[in-house]
């Protein structure tokens, strides 16, 4: 009987399996290590179909979808407020590994090769009705621990992660600073397709990992660099007279105020790549 109900529900969530799948995430992240009281908190979404999944902020989806819609009838809106800028897409065909984000006003589509070498450990709980194993790996210089769940057998989860006998409901670093947790999941009928402009599209460099580091640690070095020659001089509302540089360097100082409370990024050994380069200065 009790392989009867094993097979039986293997078949059922096959089924399940050719429609497209939605997971819902939590994201709780802290981002300046020595103030470890400010978490934040991010919607995440995480789509997957036969070939591709999508994970991405649910308020920068609203955000762009608003935008492009609101174009299409020639009206200007403001961005709508949203955390995360990176979208990362895994080819779970091909087990290949990329993501779109954003450097200063520049936009990148970027390979990345993720192997996740992953430790199955003794330990079993309970997520949302699922049963769950422990497993842990070392990633982006942290040490993660992760719960996953053969009952949902997708070897897929949040962000970068993937690799396991079923899919990640939780997975946390192990100073707690990065934490993502399973919320909701639902079936989807039409196929994935992230709303983006035609600007969007052809605007994207597409450019190897070491380059995009490049140009990472650069902008955190000088975030306003895109910004040169293209402020005029002008006044202010109280008829203060202010040049185009003078106003560059004010932008340059709130942005590197901002940067250094952003010391804890996901990928920390990023940042042990800053840290090299200024100690060879």
């Amino acid at each position: 009987m009790k392989l009867y109900l094993n097979l039986l529900f293997i078949f059922c969530f096959g089924l399940c399996l050719a429609q497209n799948k939605e997971f819902t995430y939590e994201y709780q992240f802290i981002s300046d290590s020595t103030n470890r009281k400010d978490v934040s908190t991010e919607i995440m979404i995480l789509n997957i179909d036969k070939e591709k999944s999508h994970y991405y902020s649910f308020d920068k989806y609203i955000s762009d979808s608003t935008i492009i819609a609101e174009t299409k009838k020639n009206v200007m809106v403001m961005p709508l407020p949203y955390k995360i800028v990176e979208m990362d897409i895994k080819d779970l065909k091909n087990k290949k590994n990329s993501f779109e984000t954003k450097v200063g006003d520049a936009k990148y589509t970027v390979d990345q090769d993720v192997k996740l070498k992953w430790n199955l450990l003794n330990e079993f709980d309970e997520i949302l009705n699922y049963k769950v194993q422990k497993a842990t790996t070392e990633f982006g210089g942290r040490t993660w621990f992760a719960w996953f769940s053969k009952d949902i057998p997708i070897q897929d989860g949040p962000y970068k992660f993937y690799g396991l006998p079923g899919l990640i409901l939780k997975i946390e670093d192990k100073t707690s600073s990065h934490k993502f947790v399973l919320k909701g999941i639902k079936n989807t009928k039409e196929p994935f397709e992230y709303p983006e402009s035609k600007d969007d599209y052809f605007g994207k460099a597409k450019v190897d990992y070491s380059a995009y580091v490049k140009a990472y640690l650069q902008h955190r070095i000088d975030p306003a660099a895109h910004l040169t020659g293209r402020i005029p001089d002008q006044r202010d509302s109280e008829g203060n007279f202010r040049t185009g540089d003078q106003i560059i360097r004010e932008q340059r100082k709130m942005m590197l105020e901002k940067i250094s409370k952003d010391n804890n990024i996901i990928e920390i050994d990023i940042l042990k790549r800053e840290s090299e380069s200024k100690s060879k200065k």
